[in-house]
């Protein structure tokens, strides 16, 4: 059964760094795609990162590249989001979720991906 569990979540001012954390336990294939999703009250769920756990490739939204790292320890089979300068706007319930490998890992495609985790608040001050 597969199981993801996110973590890390909390409450940060503007500018500050948060690190997310999610554990992922049941798949048998040896690369899929771990992507992170966020959804604030009122909006629709948004990729902003993804990773091939096989080959390490990652794929980013446009909206936060060179703010957002994507990053994995195979061999706690755990995938991170880093998040540096953190804007307002960033405030969301995050979440991970699990596709299959088809030569590469849709960002913004939600519906590709059919596990998910239960999600962790991320706030934002300013």
């Amino acid at each position: 059964q597969v199981q993801l569990v996110e973590s890390g979540g909390g409450s940060v001012q503007a500018g500050g760094s948060l690190r997310l954390s999610c554990a992922a336990s049941g798949h048998t294939a040896s690369t899929i795609c771990v992507g992170w999703f966020r959804q604030a009250p009122g909006k629709e769920r948004e990729g902003v990162g993804a990773i091939a756990t096989g080959g390490g490739w990652t794929y980013y939204a446009d909206s936060v590249k060179g703010r957002f790292t994507v990053s994995q320890d195979r061999a706690k089979n755990t995938v991170y989001l880093q998040m540096n300068n953190l804007k307002p706007e960033d405030t969301a319930m995050y979440y991970c979720a699990t596709a299959d490998w088809v030569g590469f890992c849709p960002v913004v495609a939600v519906e590709s991906y059919n596990y998910w985790g239960q999600g962790t608040q991320v706030t934002v001050s300013s």
